[in-house]
């Protein structure tokens, strides 16, 4: 499932290719993408669905139906939207050791706050860690 302009960005980079031996590239092509967007109405990616009408309606009709999960790649806004509407069961979330001064923020500045089950945790050799979590309703503050 991707925002509008993540969809943008991975269709007119992995959309185009063909080499679908590469993991990524036969993930990403031989898979159905779902778009969140009220603009895009002729998507040229293949086995691409634009999300119509309710998304929140839309995306548990789709959460419903048996089958494989659905992911998020990017789509920072989407994702945001997502946990505001409850509809995230995990969140696998990878850190670089690498500090950015400038760019989107993944959490918003100003919203309710979340508490997060950690259920999974690794570090791989160059220092990139793995943190899958579970959202798990409102944090309980020490009074």
């Amino acid at each position: 499932m991707f925002g509008r302009r993540t969809y943008d960005l991975f269709a007119g980079y992995w959309g185009v290719r063909e080499d679908l031996e590469n993991p990524i590239v036969g993930a990403l092509n031989t898979k159905p993408k779902y778009v969140a967007s009220t603009t895009l109405t002729d998507p040229k990616w293949s086995d691409t669905t634009v999300l119509p009408g309710d998304l929140a309606t839309a995306i548990g009709e789709l959460k419903a139906k048996p089958g494989r999960e659905l992911q998020v790649h990017g789509s920072g806004a989407l994702t945001r939207w997502l946990l505001e509407h409850d509809l995230v069961d995990e969140m696998n979330v990878l850190v670089c050791p690498v500090i950015v001064g400038q760019g989107a923020r993944l959490f918003p500045d100003t919203g309710p706050d979340l508490a997060l089950d950690l259920v999974d945790s690794r570090a791989f050799p160059k220092g990139i860690t793995l943190q899958v979590y579970r959202p798990a309703g409102r944090p309980q503050y020490a009074t």
